[in-house]
């Protein structure tokens, strides 16, 4: 196992580090590698936080992450029961609902990027409807909910919920809908048919069984479909680029896109950089609980 394990450890958690010391350092241009440390320690962290932009991309990509998997998860679950107790053709309707997990983001994004269009797309059959006010969908600069006024203290933006993140939650979660419902379909199957027909002598209706019996057993499947779903939103690019890119006042910039600028056009490989290490934290912050969790469970088994 010794190659292995060396191996892993200098492509992933060397270049991790090192990704770590580019951070600190003066590292900007990519033809002039400067590993001397900024000073401060930590400057460009104080630096990035404190731009407009990537406090935008902070609030854009954490209402990404709720609405997605709120309605990623709730739609897998529901076309998995509908799946379950179909008889006749279970096999094709579970291939349907999969089938755009297969597509990729890029296709996904120029397919919604047409249907959430302003003047063409879905705003027609609005407007044949007798809607006038019609959304601007990935254009509208509008923050819903707003809890906090750009320009009040450290925060130089509006938080709450950007509408323009609504289509991109919308095609994301379409796409990968399928794969939450295949994770539901496996654990549907294991759930003994004794403790159904058990509760349904005992009286039981469907959404009593639903309740008490089902969603109970289903809970270790979504927190494992809620970490999978959770490590794609946060590393969500291709998808965005697609559809609408940064948009106007960076509504619907995310920190994948970040990177991507600062890395490319900026030529601020120590910004660039220390925007990956945010994300990987935050990764961390919700992955490193559940292994460790899962660790655990198969010490005892042991």
């Amino acid at each position: 196992m010794a190659p292995s394990i060396l191996l892993t450890f200098i492509f992933i958690y060397g270049f991790i580090g090192f990704s770590g010391l580019i951070s600190l350092s003066q590292w900007k241009r990519p033809t002039r590698s400067d590993l001397a440390l900024r000073s401060p320690f930590g400057a460009t962290y104080v630096e990035m936080f404190q731009e407009q932009r990537f406090q935008a991309d902070l609030r854009n990509v954490t209402v990404f992450t709720v609405l997605f998997l709120l309605v990623t998860v709730l739609g897998g679950l529901v076309m998995a029961l509908l799946v379950h107790h179909v008889v006749v053709a279970k096999g094709l309707f579970r291939t349907v609902f999969l089938l755009p997990y297969a597509l990729s983001f890029i296709v996904t994004g120029v397919a919604f990027r047409w249907i959430f269009n302003p003047s063409s797309g879905i705003n027609v059959w609005l407007g044949d409807l007798g809607v006038t006010n019609l959304p601007k969908w990935s254009t509208d600069t509008t923050v819903a909910f707003t809890i906090h006024h750009a320009g009040d203290g450290f925060w130089q933006i509006d938080l709450g919920i950007p509408r323009a993140i609504i289509p991109i939650v919308i095609a994301a979660a379409w796409q990968l809908s399928g794969f939450a419902m295949a994770m539901y379909l496996a654990g549907l199957a294991s759930i003994p048919e004794e403790e159904l027909e058990a509760s349904s002598m005992d009286g039981a209706g469907y959404f009593q069984q639903l309740r008490y019996v089902i969603l109970p057993q289903m809970w270790p499947v979504t927190v494992t479909c809620l970490i999978l779903l959770l490590h794609t939103s946060l590393k969500i690019f291709d998808l965005v680029v697609s559809m609408s890119g940064s948009g106007p006042g960076f509504v619907t910039d995310v920190p994948g896109i970040y990177v991507y600028d600062m890395m490319g056009r900026a030529n601020r490989y120590d910004k660039g950089t220390a925007a990956a290490i945010v994300l990987l934290i935050m990764a961390c912050v919700f992955v490193v609980p559940y292994l460790v969790r899962v660790y655990r469970k198969e010490g005892k088994g042991a």
